[in-house]
Order: C-alpha cells, then structure tokens, then sequence
C-alpha cells in the first residue's frame, strides 16, 4: 500500500507554474545586456553550443522542488497485515451402515445419499476438526478426528454394508463418537448421527449413549432416514440373484429425539434425499465457527528518497549555473 501522510501539502505544486511565470516575467525586466559593435563573433560562438544547455539549470531546479514538496507530503509504504482468531468445533459424524440402509426410498438409496450429502457437509467446514464412525450391529471408527477433510471424504466414500456384523447398534454408535470427543479441548463438540431403524444391538442403549454425551458437554444432532410408510428394498437370493422387497419404514422418532433433547441438539426426519441435504446445511448454520478477524497495517517512511534526490538536482543546477553554464550579467 502507499499513501501521502499529508497529501494537502501536494498543493504546493500548482504553485510552482505560477511562480515559474512570475519569475520569467521579472526577469525580462532585469534582463541584462552587452553592447557590440558587431554581433557575428558572438553569434559564432552560440553556433557551436546546444540550444537547450541553457535551460538546463531551470530543468534541474524544477525537478528538485516538485521532489521536495512530493517529500514534503511524506510518502509512506504499508504492509497490511491480519490476524485470525478462532475456535474450531470438533465433530463427529456417525453413520448407520446396515443393510436396511440399501432402501431406495431416497436416491440413489439411503447410504449413498448419506455419504454424498455428508461429504458436501465436510467440503463445506473450516477450521473445524471432523470424525467419523460407522456402526451396525457394532460401532467402529472409519476416521479420528483431523483437518484433513479430503481423507475424511476419502474414507466416507469406502464406507459399505457387510463390512461389519449386521445390526443398529446406536447406542454403540453414539458411544464410540462421544468416546473419540473425550479429549477434545475444543469450546464446542457435536455428533451428528444418521439411521434408519431401532437399536436392537449393543451393550450400551442410545439413552445410556446420550447421557454420556451430555456430561462430556457433547452436543448430538440425530437424523431419521426414510419415507414414510413403505420402502423398496433389494435382497440378493444366492438362487435367483437380486430381488427386491418392500418393507416397512420403522424408524424409532421418540428415542432419537430424546437423545437430542438430553443433550442440547435436535432431532430431523429425512423423507428424501432434498430433505436430508437440507437437513446437513441447517446443522451447518447451527454449528459455524466464529471467526474474528484483526487487520492492521504498518506504514514505513519513504520520504529521505525524493529529499535527498531533490537536494542532489539543487546541488547539480548551483554548480553547473556557476561553471559550465554559467550566464553573463
């Protein structure tokens, strides 16, 4: 950045034409003169000067008074700087993978769905460390919580059914990402945790889960998956290869959303895939980080270049005035 630290003194050069015609003007006046009585000797001895020498000295002055009314302004130079402080969130992203999940009640079925909208979910954050657990009929850890999203993404995108024993253990699943925040300093902690069903596995119940994660000041976001009513399922027959099936959605709303309650967060039903996308950008808005942002600039002096050039150009024009091209009276 550059900057004049008084610009109004750059005033002072509109005044220096003025003062150029005043000075013309005077100085026909007091004009001197040396009578000849021929004038070719001296013609002769201009002849073999450059026109233009003479006006050098003028030149030089010029220059060297716009250069010191420029350092008069004192012209500055700026480093703009900026200092961000902020608090990330920790959050842990808990995704059932059983095979009910398959159900093509959303496109192009529950799971891809939940991978696509979660990963435009992790794309979306900053400075916010994210984890991510995967669970059936029991919980693992696919990532520890990091900042590297494109690994998180990565992993989301390898999460399948059958990787495990089939099953919804949710209390497990809300167990092992609260288990991953223990340790998390971070002023917030969140878990946001997607299934389709009823816990009907694991040694820990989602109730048992959600108070653990209300003493550890963990917020948990919980989504139900799925239309209501009926949804087609397909079903791989070793004998007469995919079929499909339609089963009954039975999604437990009243203990979800008491696993919400217990901890400060809320409970969301994702009939289709525009429901859930919905769903991620409001958790989005509820759980943004602030960030405060401090600039500042520091400006340094650049005023001693055009001094000092201007008083080099006035040393210049004195002494070329008095030797070289100096003027008769």
């Amino acid at each position: 950045m550059f900057r004049f630290e008084d610009p109004w003194l750059l005033a002072l050069l509109l005044a220096l034409p003025i003062a150029y015609l005043l000075r013309r003007r005077g100085g026909r006046d007091r004009s001197g003169s040396i009578r000849y009585s021929a004038v070719d000797a001296v013609r002769a001895a201009r002849a073999g000067r450059r026109r233009w020498s003479h006006r050098v000295p003028a030149f030089l002055r010029a220059a060297a008074l716009i250069l010191l009314v420029v350092a008069l302004a004192r012209p500055q130079t700026g480093l703009t700087s900026e200092t961000v402080r902020t608090e990330g969130i920790d959050i842990v992203l808990v995704l059932d993978i059983s095979t009910s999940m398959l159900a093509e009640d959303l496109q192009p079925n529950r799971l891809e769905a939940a991978k696509i909208v979660a990963g435009q979910f992790v794309a979306g954050r900053t400075n916010d460390r994210i984890g991510l657990v995967g669970f059936a009929g029991q919980a693992f850890t696919q990532v520890p919580l990091t900042l590297d999203y494109g690994v998180v993404t990565t992993l989301l995108a390898e999460l399948e059914t059958g990787m495990i024993e089939d099953g919804t253990a949710v209390g497990m699943g809300l167990a092992t990402a609260v288990k991953r925040l223990q340790a998390s300093d971070a002023e917030s902690k969140v878990v946001i945790l997607l299934t389709d069903g009823r816990s009907n596995r694991g040694e820990i119940g989602p109730v048992t889960a959600a108070r653990m994660a209300s003493a550890l000041g963990v917020r948990v976001y919980t989504i139900g998956a799925g239309s209501r009513g009926t949804a087609r399922v397909p079903v791989d027959d070793p004998l007469r290869g995919r079929t499909y099936a339609t089963m009954r959605v039975d999604i437990d709303e009243e203990t979800l959303e008491e696993v919400a309650t217990l901890t400060g967060g809320r409970y969301f039903r994702a009939t289709d895939t525009e429901s859930l996308a919905s769903i991620y950008e409001e958790i989005d808005e509820l759980e943004r980080t602030e960030i405060e942002v401090e600039n500042f600039t520091e400006y340094a002096e650049r005023f001693p270049l055009p001094l000092g050039l201007g008083l080099l150009l006035i040393v210049g024009e004195l002494g070329l005035s008095r030797t070289l091209l100096r003027r008769l009276p």
